[in-house]
């Protein structure tokens, strides 16, 4: 088949079909599917191409590979499944509870698909999550030389008529969970009588060392007024992406 022809009908088998089994084929098949035509019709294929990227992306197979792969990795984020998924590392006060939005005293979220939200005690609430980026699809070859940037991005308010504070941590750890680069703004302390609005924080890791396996999320705090109940800090629609 000439090779135009062969890309076109190649670029319609999934990644991991031409990588674990058509490059392995003959030569003519393994070179086809190192070619960048290919794996650039397949970014349109599937929607991630954009022309204004033609001189940005050095590598339309790793760029693939990200786009394929993109998704929150946070599991269970708006309180959806309880708290599966979720390591309850301080549960003191009253501990931790889930409402539904917006919750008494606060105010609905800017994203209507979010229903409900994690809130904090009297005493200190976190919870956390570890994520293991080889069982997501992150190889190690990835992570160590693409180093795709890794975005970080939270949800928190606090009720109307009681101050609060959040905290939020978040690290990249080794195979042997050493920190190799960790994000940890200072407290936000929210007054009594504050406008209940939603905040998101965020930040992009860019540039880390290599060895990153894994990624570690923790977030919570508690209110300032030491009421019993749930009068603490709120937090919801947590989220990890990676790359392009």
């Amino acid at each position: 088949l000439p090779e135009d022809v062969l890309v076109e009908l190649l670029s319609l088998l999934p990644a991991q079909d031409l990588i674990c089994a058509c490059r392995l084929v003959c030569r003519q098949w393994r070179y086809v599917v190192d070619l960048t035509t290919l794996w650039k019709r397949k970014c349109q294929r599937e929607g991630f191409y954009i022309q204004s990227l033609d001189r940005n992306v050095s590598d339309w197979k790793i760029f693939y590979m990200l786009c394929s792969l993109k998704r929150n990795l946070i599991k269970n984020p708006c309180a959806e499944e309880n708290f599966q998924h979720w390591k309850l590392d301080n549960n003191d006060g009253d501990k931790w509870k889930i409402e539904n939005l917006p919750g008494p005293h606060g105010k609905d979220m800017p994203d209507s698909k979010v229903h409900k939200y994690f809130v904090t005690s009297y005493g200190p609430c976190f919870k956390s999550q570890l994520i293991t980026l080889q069982k997501e699809g992150y190889w190690n070859q990835l992570m160590d030389e693409k180093r795709p940037e890794i975005v970080v991005k939270d949800w928190y308010a606090a009720r109307f008529d009681c101050g609060c504070r959040y905290e939020l941590t978040v690290r990249l750890l080794s195979e042997d969970y050493i920190v190799l680069e960790e994000f940890h703004p200072e407290p936000v302390v929210i007054e009594q009588w504050n406008d209940a609005v939603w905040r998101e924080i965020s930040h992009t890791f860019q540039n880390y060392p290599a060895g990153v396996r894994y990624i570690w999320f923790q977030h919570g705090g508690q209110d300032t007024q030491f009421w019993a109940g749930w009068y603490g800090i709120r937090v919801t629609n947590s989220s990890i992406t990676i790359g392009p």
